[in-house]
């Protein structure tokens, strides 16, 4: 990427669950485009610490950040920690989540709980940390990983799939409430993309979901980074409250 290109220059960008797949994606574009990437992860720091050095071998600076963002005090300290090192947030990406492919009798209170509390919950948090820094600054993109499970019938995610809905919900009030202080505010809706929340699903599973896809295959997490890129970029300025498909085309299938 040209320096012409790095329209993200002096802007700090947080990825929640940065560490792999789609957010691994969304740190490298960012960081491509000159953003300051702060990668946070729950878990697995390794692969964060990897994500990290893949932002600073595209030329910017990140660092990592454990948090487990359904928890409010995780992400006070997160937010406290990226101000420090790499300056308030401006860009926001609202990515990390957990996922049960599990059947209604087998979707406990435990999985519904801590499926909302990470998709929707910690999605609220990071926001409500970072919004009145934007709202002073008069500057800011927060763009919500849903899914088009948000869209239609999952039995055997109801959890994610209310989950993911309520993001959709959580776009469109919060766009409606930061517009008149310039902060948008979006979604994605990813289809099947190739990430690890895959490595759950049956081989036969996949192939039944392949082939309800128009365009025959699997989405990639760069494909999805693209798209969120595209939301955070002045290329979309007018753009606010939606939630953008990506999916191959599958739900436009009944």
């Amino acid at each position: 990427m040209t320096d012409h290109e790095r329209i993200f220059a002096g802007k700090t960008a947080l990825v929640t669950g940065g560490s792999r797949g789609i957010g691994r994606a969304c740190c490298l574009r960012l960081g491509e485009a000159g953003a300051r990437v702060a990668v946070n992860f729950c878990s697995n720091e390794d692969a964060a610490i990897e994500t990290a050095r893949l932002v600073e071998e595209a030329g910017s600076s990140a660092i990592c950040v454990r948090a487990d963002v359904a928890s409010a005090g995780d992400v006070d300290r997160m937010i406290g920690e990226i101000d420090s090192k790499l300056g308030p947030v401006d860009l926001l990406v609202n990515n990390a989540g957990v996922f049960d492919y599990v059947s209604h009798a087998g979707t406990t209170r435990a999985i519904w709980q801590r499926t909302i509390d990470v998709n929707l919950t910690g999605a609220f948090l990071v926001a409500w940390a970072v919004k009145d820094g934007m709202i002073e600054r008069g500057y800011g993109r927060i763009v919500n990983m849903s899914s088009i499970s948000a869209l239609d019938a999952r039995p055997m995610s109801i959890a994610y799939s209310a989950s993911k809905a309520g993001l959709v919900g959580l776009t469109k009030s919060l766009a409606a409430a930061l517009a008149p202080h310039k902060i948008r505010v979006n979604a994605v809706a990813p289809g099947l993309i190739d990430t690890e929340i895959l490595e759950g699903v049956e081989q036969s599973v996949l192939e039944r979901l392949i082939d309800a896809t128009p365009m025959k295959r699997i989405g990639t997490p760069e494909e999805i980074a693209a798209m969120v890129f595209f939301l955070l970029s002045d290329e979309s300025g007018f753009t606010t409250g939606q939630t953008i498909v990506s999916d191959g085309g599958r739900v436009m299938r009944p």
